[in-house]
């Protein structure tokens, strides 16, 4: 019996659906037998196939009331034969067909069967936002109008269909048309799917890298650009051997750059209504109907039945149009298991035991998956890792370096067994007891952690805690496998484990002393050994060094900055914890101090003056560090500043034309309070000051600016400010961090 559609259209006939054989005078191509799928909805027919008339087959009785009711001509067409191909579309529903939709554009690599097509989106369609369009245009092509945008309305008016190959092997797929009662087939060249490609997404990515890197570029000055110079070491490059030849022309690198090579080749497109579709469909039809032409359907009794009934042999897997080592999912479930683990191990280097069973067929015991990924990797905080030596086998050696896999595997082991202490590791670290190439320490890092800001490199995943509750005897095994690797290790490295255990001792919290408990506990001392303080006071007076110690941030502002020293032997400036002795020069026996109060005043307005001409912008806890050091630097005995707190500090400052920058740090700052306190020079007399007055104008704004925020302002203050004149304010108020200025002192470590 025979069930068939009689409708002319593009079909694909396979043989998995055949489901029964029946006699008739048809000779045809098993291969040929099976479903038909129509481009628009499925078909399906039982084809009958049977030996030449001249084979004579006995029928068993039982097939008397299953008679033939009809023969089907079949003809092999080959006009098309290596031109023909099948584009599905998986992602649209077959009754959504895009033929009443505007193709624009249509290109070909045929030796990579890479088809794309762009077809025209509705625009005035209610279903379509305009506003999306409309930002997504933006974000491709930005404001400037060129030639090369991908949207030239202005909006995404169009969308882009990229290829990949459904099968490697289209030899049992054919289309195959029915007319009069002939059934004409014509083989496929290839199946393609047809997908969405979202590669505009990646050419707004590169426009949005571009203008953050004109920005980072136009912000920094020739000084900000000039770097050390650093020495350069010179690599004479190695013949290449015949065996990393074949490692790089099986890469993917390789391949990528070969696939490029190759030139697209523009299609005109016809739709299905065109004269031109209309004529190629003829070419579907066998154009001779002589049996001669069709010697491929024209088959001996023994070669049909060879052909019904092939002799027991091996498929050959077709090889991926790819690298060797890549496979699909499909192949790669035909591997053994232990293949199979190894093959997914060595690709993606690092993943838990629940997502290894998830790429595994369904059904795989787990307990034949743990006894072969314990063979190809190690477990790292709970986490399966492939082993050194599968990625870097015997007799190879670095793509980047040439250093053999010995080396390789033993840097590598190191970098693993680090991570099994800690979560994050420091590159230099490892450089410098490894003592590989940069490129392969990077290479053994990017296969197991990602770099994070401030913390080095960090292992990808999270500790898979489950896993090890799960199976703590394979755990506890692994950790004595890391002990052996650990020995070997502490050996070739001379290295040992303590040395990069994190240190987690508590430090003691700093115990704040007032100024008060300091003289108190100073004169309570001095009293105890006053017979030898006198004694080495009268030695050293004349030789004595003053010692600054830099006094805790106290909460009164008010207290008195202690310029003592931190010994009771060594007495600063004649004076005994920053008061006179009875001795001192300028000890004041009617008052008790030595110094007239003016005399320090004017010492301290002079000082002041000072340190502003000469940095502009100082920060109340730089300012104290220099005064501490001015003290340090004056004569024994000459001391006239005594008791000088924060408050007069600041009252010293902002009575010298200067004034206090309110600078909004973050919220998450870690300054002091003092480092928060940030003062300015205001008025020299120089036409220069207003240019200062405008800059600190900006950072009351924000702590951090730009360059060319600065010179904007400037030039719309002032008109045009030439560029000498923007870089010696910058120079004298600001310091440069990357590609953004702040205040002196500003900058958060």
């Amino acid at each position: 019996m025979c069930t068939l559609a009689r409708r002319a259209s593009l079909l694909m006939l396979g043989d998995s659906c055949l489901a029964r054989l029946r006699t008739s005078r048809l000779a045809a191509c098993p291969s040929l037998v099976g479903s038909v799928t129509s481009a628009a909805a499925p078909l399906l027919f039982h084809l009958l196939l049977s030996p030449p008339r001249s084979a004579h087959i006995n029928m068993a009785s039982g097939d008397d009331d299953d008679p033939i009711i009809e023969e089907i001509d079949v003809y092999l067409a080959k006009s098309l034969a290596d031109k023909l191909y099948l584009l599905q579309y998986p992602v649209r529903p077959a009754t959504m067909t895009y033929d009443d939709v505007s193709h624009l554009a249509a290109k070909i690599k045929p030796k990579q069967q890479r088809v794309e097509l762009e077809m025209a989106i509705n625009t005035m369609s209610p279903n379509y936002c305009r506003s999306k369009g409309e930002q997504i245009a933006l974000n491709v092509d930005g404001t400037t109008y060129d030639e090369t945008n991908t949207y030239s309305a202005k909006m995404m008016d169009k969308q882009t269909f990229s290829s990949i190959q459904a099968t490697t092997n289209t030899s049992r797929y054919a289309a195959a048309v029915f007319r009069k009662g002939e059934l004409h087939v014509t083989p496929l060249t290839g199946i393609l799917q047809m997908r969405p490609s979202f590669s505009y997404l990646d050419k707004a990515d590169s426009k949005t890298r571009e203008r953050e890197a004109a920005n980072e570029g136009g912000d920094s000055s020739q000084d900000e650009a000039e770097e050390e110079a650093k020495a350069i070491t010179v690599r004479f490059a190695r013949p290449e051997s015949e065996q990393a030849r074949q490692r790089r022309i099986q890469s993917y690198e390789f391949l990528q750059k070969k696939q490029a090579e190759e030139p697209w080749v523009h299609l005109h497109y016809h739709g299905v209504k065109d004269s031109r579709s209309e004529h190629e469909r003829q070419y579907l039809f066998c154009q001779s109907v002589d049996a001669s032409e069709n010697s491929e359907l024209v088959k001996t009794p023994k070669e049909y039945l060879a052909m019904l009934m092939p002799p027991l042999e091996e498929e050959k897997v077709v090889k991926p149009v790819g690298p060797s080592n890549v496979l699909s999912m499909a192949q790669l479930r035909t591997l053994p298991l232990g293949d199979q683990v190894k093959t997914l191990m060595k690709n993606v280097k690092v993943m838990p035991f629940a997502n290894l069973m998830g790429l595994l067929a369904s059904g795989t015991d787990s307990t034949a998956a743990l006894r072969c990924i314990q063979q190809v990797a190690l477990l790292v905080q709970g986490n399966w890792v492939v082993k050194s030596d599968v990625l870097y086998p015997k007799n190879t050696c670095s793509p980047h370096s040439g250093v053999p896999a010995e080396v390789l595997c033993r840097g590598r082991d190191f970098v693993m067994w680090r991570f099994t202490l800690e979560r994050s590791v420091m590159r230099k670290e490892i450089t410098a007891i490894i003592k590989l190439p940069p490129e392969d320490v990077k290479e053994f890092l990017e296969h197991v952690a990602a770099p994070r800001v401030n913390r080095g490199w960090e292992f990808l995943l999270p500790t898979d805690v489950d896993f090890i509750k799960k199976h703590p005897d394979i755990a506890h095994r692994q950790h004595m496998l890391w002990l052996g690797i650990q020995s070997k290790l502490e050996k070739v490295f001379n290295f040992s484990k303590e040395d990069f255990l994190p240190k987690n001792s508590p430090q003691p919290d700093p115990v704040h002393v007032t100024g008060e408990q300091r003289l108190k506990t100073a004169h309570e001392r001095a009293q105890a050994n006053q017979a030898s303080l006198q004694k080495d006071l009268d030695g050293k007076r004349t030789g004595s060094r003053v010692h600054i110690k830099q006094e805790p941030v106290s909460d009164r502002e008010d207290e008195p900055m202690d310029t003592s020293s931190p010994s009771s032997s060594s007495i600063p400036n004649g004076s005994v914890n920053g008061y006179p002795s009875a001795t001192s020069p300028t000890f004041d026996h009617t008052n008790g101090n030595g110094g007239s109060p003016s005399t320090s005043a004017l010492e301290l307005q002079d000082f002041v003056l000072k340190t502003f001409r000469k940095h502009f912008v100082v920060t109340l806890n730089e300012f104290k560090r220099l005064f501490n050091l001015h003290l340090a630097s004056m004569p024994v005995g000459r001391n006239v500043f005594h008791s000088i707190s924060d408050h007069m500090l600041q009252d010293a400052i902002l009575h010298s034309h200067c004034k206090q920058i309110m600078v909004p740090f973050p919220a998450q700052s870690s300054a002091a309070p003092d480092e928060q306190k940030v003062f300015g020079l205001w008025e020299t007399g120089e036409e220069f000051d207003k240019h200062r007055r405008l800059l600190y104008d900006l950072f009351t704004k924000n702590y951090k600016v730009r360059r060319n925020i600065v010179q904007a302002r400037l030039n719309q203050e002032f008109g045009d400010v030439c560029k000498a004149d923007v870089d010696r304010l910058l120079n004298e108020c600001c310091s440069s961090h990357a590609g953004m200025w702040y205040l002196k002192g500003t900058i958060q470590s």
